[in-house]
């Protein structure tokens, strides 16, 4: 059965609304900590940033912090063409 995963770009608004993946939600790095029970309603999901470092620290954060259906993307030009294939 086909499971909708949640695409999260985590860079800040204003890199997000200088182009971004479809279908994605911004939920910048610095505010993961703060909106962890919001984020464990998403699994599961995929983060992203510009290159994949935030999104690393991020998958790392939330695998320490309980939430197991998470990968990380990389960068969203990546993922945007992954998408978008």
């Amino acid at each position: 059965m086909y499971r909708k995963v949640m695409l999260i770009d985590v860079r800040t608004p204003l890199e997000f609304n200088s182009g971004n993946v479809k279908g994605s939600i911004n939920i910048p790095m610095n505010e993961v900590p703060k909106r962890l029970d919001e984020i464990r309603n998403l699994e599961p999901m995929i983060v992203f940033c510009k290159s994949g470092v935030r999104s690393q620290k991020v998958l790392e954060f939330l695998k320490n912090n309980g939430i197991v259906e998470v990968e990380n993307g990389g960068g969203w030009m990546e993922v945007n063409a992954s998408v978008n294939q």
